[in-house]
């Protein structure tokens, strides 16, 4: 094979004098299709080669039993039937041809390469794994000087990389020319390729022959995602190459600056690659601890804006109070606007901040201290009816404080780590043996085998069971161990404002008829409500224009939980998780199963499509911001008894399918599931652990469907207590 030019254009032989342009993004690989189409021209050779590209074992057999051939033939470029097959992602041939001898660390091609190689550059991971299990060598380079781990990551497969870093492949192992496998994934521009081989311990500091470091490399394709994350880790800014060539220099000559300024300013620093430092008295505690006053401050400057708000606009003629009130509100949150400057670079905006939970942490407050200081003395002593109500709305505040401050600090159900990378090792082999080592069963960010019905959470960066949503209003995920305790916080706070308002109501009726009743613009009644008291009806609107957000958001707990659904189930469909991802990887692209056995139990399941990825992208600008901020999306989407089911990896919506959901027992044993769960209500539960269908779980470990379990149980005749599922009408 000729030589392969690389990134900056000069060939492979020879190392780059700088990095490559932007434009030019070829990669040195394997000529694949070259070698696909270059089959020997003899008959009896075209027979071997063509049978193990195709999986023919049985004519390979009888081929071998003539005795002219046997698996460790090779041709005159020192291919191997085990090349083809390994390149075809033949599985169940290349498990042949090893065990009747083929040689696992031939070279052939005019690549140089070999099988694991070969199988490698098409991303086949179940051969791979195969190959490696057999003895293969991933430290071996082609004819370029690129080892497996080279190779695998010119194509950015993930799952294939997680793979081979868990044989023991040194992460910082270069190729010919002194790059790593971190050099190749930030110049082409795979932000999650960079993360795993950060966490995995790649230097950032590595130098290639030229002097070009991997912050170099991102400059290249000027992907904000590789750079912010090389820097993060700790990259020189200033690195210089042995022509004198800085970060910055490259970034200019490569058009990439702005994504360079980005990456810069996401990481605290300036223009200059400068850190931007605080000019104001404290500013050293900031420094200290970055995330940490960011927490508190985002959390309890919500307190001063709220209640100056509300001050100023009770203190002031309506004409006046509303344009000043928006003033001090927007002064308050321009001020909080230029601390974000100096937050965690995870913590750039204000949803990823406690600014909301602060918002209404301080409402929370606000309206206890009022209701305490003024509705109590003004209505407990004027008639005898409104203890009652006195009564009752301490106790769904005292409730509401409660549970929401539980549903902030408690573990929502954190899946457990691996310890180490034995156990993670162990736990890929598992899931390449029972084929399904794929990203819906593998998390790569927390290392660990995905559990039934949990997600991981961009937010939290862990993986949470039985995963509902990432609320910014409790500042936490909701999840298994918290959910009860979310759906209590809700109710109490919904019961807790009605009453509120009716105690509002009975304080104003006796305190208003002393008041005046002149004022601007409003009618003398109304008047004499806010000369009376204009704090505290401030305070009652603010508290009730809560309840819009919080009844929808109800209203839809109240719906999931009796079908048995999660928001995020809702939302995306629920994952059945049946063999259908296992069909589908079983299977080569020519209809050729990988493996007899996995096939021969596939064929009498049902066929429920291929497994394939969707992307959602998010339209509407701020208001459609807002709306999934509060809820109005799911909301609407529930209200009008649309779902999504995901049937074997394909999302449908429509009209409440009668087969979506395979953990609804329906609708009473649903909620008897959810409320009668023996968890403590007041306390922490066990980790994971819920009850399902009448029988106890726990979501950190369960790791097949209920529906799957009866199929193979029953020899695809479902049936038993999970025959009713989600859809029903409610």
């Amino acid at each position: 094979m000729a030589p392969q030019q690389n990134g900056s254009g000069q060939p492979a032989n020879g190392a780059p004098a700088q990095p490559p342009s932007k434009s030019d993004t070829a990669t040195p690989k394997l000529n694949n299709e070259v070698e696909l189409g270059s089959l020997p021209s003899d008959p009896a050779q075209n027979d071997i080669m063509q049978m193990a590209r195709i999986g023919d074992i049985a004519g390979m057999e009888k081929l071998f039993e003539s005795g002219e051939y046997d698996a460790t033939y090779s041709d005159d470029e020192g291919i191997t039937p085990l090349h083809w097959a390994a390149i075809n992602n033949q599985y169940a041939m290349c498990k042949w041809l090893i065990e009747h001898g083929a040689p696992i660390n031939k070279k052939g091609g005019e690549s140089v390469a070999t099988p694991l190689q070969w199988a490698a550059q098409r991303c086949h991971y179940y051969t791979v794994h195969l190959l490696l299990q057999h003895g293969a060598d991933p430290l071996i380079t082609d004819s370029q000087g690129y080892n497996t781990l080279h190779i695998s990551t010119f194509n950015g497969n993930l799952m294939l990389i997680v793979l081979l870093l868990h044989q023991g492949i040194p992460v910082d192992v270069e190729d010919a020319y002194g790059h790593t496998a971190l050099m190749w994934a930030a110049y082409k521009g795979y932000p999650a390729c960079v993360d795993v081989f950060l966490r995995w311990g790649a230097s950032v500091h590595h130098r290639d022959e030229q002097g070009f470091t991997a912050l170099h490399w991102a400059l290249v394709k000027g992907s904000p995602g590789c750079i912010q994350k090389i820097i993060e880790y700790g990259a020189d800014r200033f690195a210089k190459t042995d022509t004198g060539k800085t970060p910055a220099i490259t970034a200019r000559e490569l058009n990439t600056v702005a994504a360079w300024h980005r990456a810069l300013f996401e990481c605290g620093y300036d223009e200059d690659a400068n850190p931007i430092l605080p000019r104001w008295p404290g500013a050293s505690y900031l420094l200290q601890d970055r995330r940490g006053f960011t927490q508190k401050f985002f959390f309890l400057w919500p307190f001063v804006m709220v209640w100056a708000t509300l001050v100023v606009l009770a203190g002031m003629p309506v004409y006046a109070g509303i344009p000043f009130s928006i003033l001090v509100a927007f002064s308050l949150q321009w001020v909080a606007q230029q601390l974000l400057v100096y937050a965690p670079s995870d913590m750039r905006t204000f949803e990823k901040t406690p600014w909301m939970a602060g918002i209404f942490a301080a409402s929370l407050s606000l309206v206890g201290l009022n209701w305490l200081l003024r509705l109590f003395p003004g209505t407990a002593f004027s008639d005898d009816g409104t203890y009652f109500w006195n009564f009752l709305f301490a106790v769904f505040f005292a409730m509401t404080a409660f549970f929401y401050m539980r549903s902030m600090i408690d573990d929502p159900g954190f899946v457990p780590k691996l310890n180490g990378i034995a156990e993670q090792k162990a736990v890929i082999d598992e899931l390449i043996k029972e084929w399904k080592y794929d990203e819906a069963h593998f998390c790569v960010t927390c290392m660990i085998r995905t559990p039934l019905r949990s997600k991981h959470c961009r937010r939290c960066q862990r993986c949470v069971a039985k995963h509902d949503h990432h609320c910014p209003w409790v500042y936490n995920c909701i999840g298994v161990n918290n959910h009860r305790h979310f759906f209590i916080y809700l109710i109490n706070l919904t019961l807790g404002v009605l009453v509120y308002d009716y105690l509002t109501y009975l304080y104003f009726s006796s305190i208003s008829s002393d008041a005046s009743s002149e004022c601007n613009l409003l009618s003398p009644s109304l008047c004499r409500v806010v000369n009376a008291d204009s704090y505290s009806l401030l305070l009652a609107i603010w508290a009730s224009l809560q309840l819009t957000w919080v009844s929808m958001l109800l209203f839809v707990q109240f719906i999931q939980v009796a079908r048995a659904m999660t928001t995020y189930e809702n939302m995306h469909g629920v994952n059945h998780r049946t063999t259908a991802a296992t069909l589908s990887s079983a299977f080569t692209s020519t209809g050729t199963p990988l493996d007899p056995a996995v096939a021969a139990a596939a064929s009498g399941e049902s066929n429920a499509g291929g497994h394939g990825h969707h992307h959602r992208h998010r339209h509407g600008g701020m208001l459609g911001h807002w709306a999934r901020l509060l809820g109005v999306d799911i909301f609407f989407k529930t209200a009008r008894g649309r779902t999504a089911a995901t049937a074997g990896g394909v999302t449908t919506i429509g009209k409440r399918r009668k087969d979506g959901n395979p953990y609804s027992n329906g609708c009473w044993s649903n909620c008897k599931d959810f409320w009668c769960d023996p968890a403590p209500v007041f306390g922490r539960r066990e980790t994971g652990t819920a009850v399902l269908a009448g029988q106890p779980v726990n979501y950190t470990e369960m790791y097949e469907s209920p529906v799957v379990s009866e199929i193979l149980r029953t020899g695809g005749r479902r049936r038993g207590g999970y025959e009713a599922v989600a859809g029903e009408e409610v």
